[in-house]
């Protein structure tokens, strides 16, 4: 075979290396970040829609668009079911409301005032809508841990987070449960905490048979327990089982028409916390070892398993510790 000369050589050598820098650049560039995820109302029966949040930590990426709302059209106007993590977001879904549905927000009815469900509740407040929450929720409303919770949020969610974000009290209080009927549709509004927090509600459309179960049902992932009375919040789940309900809203995740197996999970994720680390807090067993003897397969491919559980369990631990036998 003949040789390339010299200068065929340097020729072929030059064209690697300009191929071989241009797929370097090609690999180097950044790709552009996805579009965040819009608050899109999806269809749940003929009166009910909800919009999903992300299965994700609240970020300035996803607008703290982490959790749920529903949608529930009446003759006279729109109930909302919890306001979402951040005005912007509370705009976003006023405009597809009037959009799809060409009614205003009469009501916001909160299940609970952790803060991806209630930074959006400023802009439907401004909007004329009434908010109902439960008494409990003052507590916490009127604490200092909602203040720096609100003030650190204004940095680490910036810019949807800012200085004119504010937390915004209920204009009803409840103190039990209450029938509230729009328009002539008839909502049940359920106390079921202390659970998830002191002030969970659920809201019920008997004539729809759907449930907005608020986050007494996490789908799809594993729950925030945080301080949660998860002792409570199994009963709850239990008596919510009795329901006739055919679809269920979690407070995140997609809504569910397996109704009673995803309500279990949770219900079961809790029971295993309590009896691990029940077990571990009545030996004395230190936490570390109990957690690291634990088995979670059951659960440990759920979303946000790694940045949940071990928390989840330290504070059941905690808990159990406290609780009386």
């Amino acid at each position: 075979m003949q040789m390339p000369t010299r200068r065929f050589a340097a020729l072929m050598l030059a064209s690697t290396m300009a191929a071989a820098a241009a797929v370097s650049a090609h690999a180097q560039t950044p790709r552009p970040a996805p579009a965040p995820r819009a608050a899109t109302m999806q269809q749940v029966s003929p009166a009910t829609w909800y919009v999903q949040g992300e299965t994700a930590l609240g970020t300035p990426a996803n607008r703290n668009f982490i959790s749920n709302a529903g949608v529930i059209e009446t003759a006279h106007g729109v109930v909302l079911i919890d306001a979402l993590g951040s005005p912007a977001l509370a705009r976003e879904l006023l405009a597809e409301i009037r959009r799809r549905i060409g009614k205003p927000v009469t009501h916001v009815i909160l299940t609970h005032y952790h803060a991806d469900h209630v930074y959006g509740l400023q802009e439907f407040k401004a909007a004329g809508a009434r908010v109902i929450a439960h008494r409990r929720a003052l507590e916490y409303l009127n604490s200092d841990t909602a203040q720096s919770r609100l003030v650190a949020s204004r940095s680490e969610l910036a810019p949807w987070i800012d200085a004119n974000t504010r937390l915004v009290p209920a204009d009803e209080w409840l103190d039990g449960p209450r029938e509230l009927d729009v328009g002539g549709l008839k909502l049940t509004i359920g106390v079921v905490g202390p659970a998830h927090t002191p002030e969970d509600l659920v809201v019920y459309v008997p004539s729809e048979k759907v449930l907005f179960a608020g986050d007494l049902v996490f789908r799809g992932r594993i729950p925030f327990v945080g301080h949660a009375d998860s002792r409570r919040w199994i009963e709850a789940l239990d008596n919510l089982l009795a329901l006739d309900a055919k679809v269920v809203v979690p407070g995140h995740g997609p809504l569910t028409t397996s109704v009673r197996e995803d309500m279990e999970l949770t219900r079961d994720y809790l029971r295993h916390l309590r009896l691990t680390m029940g077990r571990a807090a009545k030996e004395m067993e230190p936490f570390d070892e109990a957690y690291a003897r634990t088995d979670w397969s059951r659960f440990e491919n759920l979303p946000l398993f790694r940045f949940a559980n071990r928390m989840n369990a330290y504070n059941t631990y905690l808990l159990m510790e406290r609780e009386p036998p």
